[in-house]
C-alpha cells in the first residue's frame, strides 16, 4: 500500500501526462502495466471531474500568471492540491499544501515551492473558510 505522499507523486505523473498527451484519466490508467494505488486514481479522476472549478479558482487567485503560462508541473500540482482542498475534507489543509510544496521543490523550478504555497493558501481561503 502506497503512502499518501507516494500516491500524490504518482498522481502528479499521471496528471502531467493527461495534460501533455491531451487524454482522459481513464485512458491513461487503462494503458498502464501496473494499476496505480486507489488514492492516486482518486486524485487523477477527481482533478479531471472538477477541472473547470479548480481552474476557475486558479485563474481567480493567480496574479500576473495565466494558467497557460504556469509550468506544467506546477499546474498539475495546483490542480491536485485544489482537488484535495475542495473535495477531500478529511485531509488537513496544512498537509495538502506542504505536500504540494515539497513536490514542487523536487520536480519543478526553484521558485515553484513559494508559488504553489501562495496559490494553494489563497484557494484554501475559498474552499475551506
Amino acid at each position: 500500500m502506497a503512502t499518501r505522499r507516494e500516491s500524490r507523486e504518482r498522481a502528479l505523473e499521471l496528471t502531467y501526462e493527461m495534460e501533455t498527451r491531451d487524454v482522459q484519466a481513464g485512458a491513461i490508467i487503462e494503458g498502464l502495466l501496473a494499476t496505480p494505488d486507489p488514492y492516486s486514481i482518486e486524485l487523477v479522476e477527481g482533478v479531471e471531474a472538477h477541472a473547470d472549478e479548480i481552474d476557475a479558482l486558479l485563474r481567480k487567485h493567480s496574479k500576473n500568471w495565466t494558467l497557460e503560462r504556469m509550468p506544467p508541473i506546477d499546474r498539475a500540482l495546483l490542480r491536485i492540491g485544489g482537488y484535495e482542498l475542495g473535495w477531500s475534507k478529511d485531509i488537513p489543509t496544512a498537509v495538502i499544501i506542504d505536500e504540494a510544496v515539497e513536490l514542487a521543490q523536487q520536480y519543478s523550478t526553484k521558485d515553484s515551492g513559494r508559488f504553489v504555497n501562495a496559490l494553494l493558501a489563497k484557494m484554501a481561503e475559498d474552499l475551506r473558510p
